[in-house]
């Protein structure tokens, strides 16, 4: 089975959010699954130590979501056994004053990973086009040339804005960064349940915010606002894959096997040594065996 090709939106289709589960089909088995991202994440690890020494490519790991769906469980579990020197996040939330005073895709461009470098996006650019859809209001406080009022915020400045999105995208690509964007797709009914139980379990008061049962409210366009930032960025070169995310050890499979199957794509390897750097290796090696306590 290629999870890759099952959970792949690529543009060629129309893509409609109703369309698409946010459960298993079938029931899993957590035991399994566990195990098998297990392996996962070790085959992960020795793909990164490739990435690092080959210091050409980069990769790009992108997750959004709806609050409540996993994004940070996700990241903790599918990206565990990463070396850290290797590897980084980056998490995106309210512009600041700096940011405000550059492009929106400014900020994004500082955290783009280094070549041998793996960079997880928790939130993204896509808060461009999704929590300013639901909110428009925010785009007349950005400085923005024309657009004073919610009323100068036409079709046409989303579009504009999906193709920038589309073009920087395609850029790393070309330039030698691998994106991979990850939509995990929750059901209303279980973020209700997960909301419930950081008030119910004194342990994950922490995570819970007023902030989150306010954006709920709004569910019905932020569904709208996912559905459309995905029909218009997915693309052959840089699809999305809609992760069911309703059962959190069945979604982080399907992330991790996914990760997985696109790296081994880039056939990576080690660096070769030619001959003269062999013949100096040889000479250093006698020089450690000949040394004297």
């Amino acid at each position: 089975m290629s999870y890759e090709k099952d959970f792949r939106v690529d543009g060629k289709d129309k893509f409609q959010i109703k369309d698409w589960a946010t459960a298993p089909k079938e029931k899993v088995d957590d035991k399994k699954i566990k195990k098998q991202i297990k392996k996962d994440v070790k085959q992960l690890s020795e793909y990164q130590e490739q990435l690092y020494a080959e210091n050409s490519r980069g990769l790009l790991i992108v997750f959004q979501a709806m609050d409540a769906a996993g994004k940070d469980s996700m990241i903790k579990n599918v990206l565990s056994g990463v070396n850290p020197q290797g590897a980084s996040a980056a998490s995106f939330k309210q512009p600041t004053s700096v940011d405000l005073d550059h492009d929106y895709l400014w900020r994004i461009h500082q955290e783009t990973p280094k070549r041998g470098e793996i960079k997880i996006f928790n939130r993204s650019h896509y808060e461009d086009v999704l929590i300013a859809r639901v909110h428009p209001e925010i785009l007349t406080t950005e400085n923005i040339p024309g657009i004073t009022s919610v009323k100068d915020i036409t079709p046409d400045f989303y579009k504009q804005r999906y193709e920038q999105i589309v073009n920087f995208e395609q850029y790393l690509t070309d330039t030698g960064f691998t994106v991979l964007k990850f939509f995990l797709h929750l059901s209303k009914d279980e973020q209700k349940n997960r909301f419930m139980r950081r008030i119910e379990i004194p342990e994950k008061n922490w995570k819970f915010s007023e902030s989150d049962v306010k954006e709920r409210q709004f569910w019905p366009d932020y569904q709208k606002a996912y559905e459309d930032a995905i029909q218009n960025t997915a693309t052959k070169a840089n699809p999305w894959y809609v992760i069911p995310s309703d059962d959190k050890w069945y979604s982080r499979l399907l992330v991790s096997e996914i990760i997985n199957e696109r790296v081994k794509a880039l056939n990576l390897s080690y660096p070769v040594v030619d001959d003269a750097r062999k013949s100096e290796l040889q000479n250093i090696l006698k020089l450690l065996q000949n040394e004297k306590e």
